[in-house]
């Protein structure tokens, strides 16, 4: 199913839509500020495991990442000293995920790992949407094979086409983008670009 949302002006009712589904533990296809997405509320670890099993994700060797609205948000639910702040302060919102160490917040699958990478896209919609669940949304790129077209994980009518039936809702916020977050690596000494996406690190 497909539901167009805009960057400001969207209807309450919408939204709320999206919230309940989340609720739910449903999950949802949703743009970011570079791919569009698939995602659930990031403390509901059924939903979690839905996702995991979609993308053929083991949680006990892959890190997992969810959404935050704020930089307040972020340090409930990871580690976050004056320095790596102050770094996500100068970056976010935009196209990174920043790996901290996960705190006891988050649900058990994150805590195999110890590690959650954070997002904080700069795109109003899903921004929007986090703000209302007042709390994290789990968030990993949509599934695709190499030799698939580019268009169906760009256009939101085309992703409907091809997975509207493996998620509970699917939000057409325009069309995406090609490029991935740029991952920061900041549970070590010094900050570490793990992969250079979209974003160019401010140092």
């Amino acid at each position: 199913m497909l539901l167009k949302l805009y960057n400001k002006n969207n209807d309450p009712a919408d939204l709320q839509r999206v919230i309940d589904l989340l609720n739910d533990g449903g999950l949802l296809i949703y743009p970011t500020d570079g791919k569009y997405a698939i995602g659930c509320h990031g403390l509901k670890e059924r939903a979690i495991e839905r996702i995991c099993r979609l993308k053929g994700i083991d949680p006990k060797k892959n890190n997992l990442s969810i959404i935050c609205y704020d930089l307040a948000a972020i340090s409930e639910y990871a580690k976050v000293d004056n320095n790596t702040f102050k770094l996500m302060k100068r970056n976010l919102p935009g196209p990174f995920t920043f790996i901290l160490n996960g705190t006891t917040r988050l649900p058990k699958i994150f805590r195999n790992r110890k590690e959650v990478g954070i997002r904080m896209p700069d795109n109003p919609i899903i921004r929007e949407i986090a703000r209302l669940l007042d709390a994290p949304i789990m968030t990993t790129t949509l599934p695709h094979d190499e030799d698939d077209d580019p268009e169906y994980t760009t256009d939101p009518e085309l992703i409907d086409e091809k997975y509207g039936d493996l998620v509970d809702l699917v939000i057409d916020g325009g069309i995406g983008g090609l490029d991935g977050s740029t991952v920061v690596d900041c549970t070590g000494d010094e900050p570490l670009i793990v992969r250079q996406g979209a974003g160019e690190l401010l140092e």
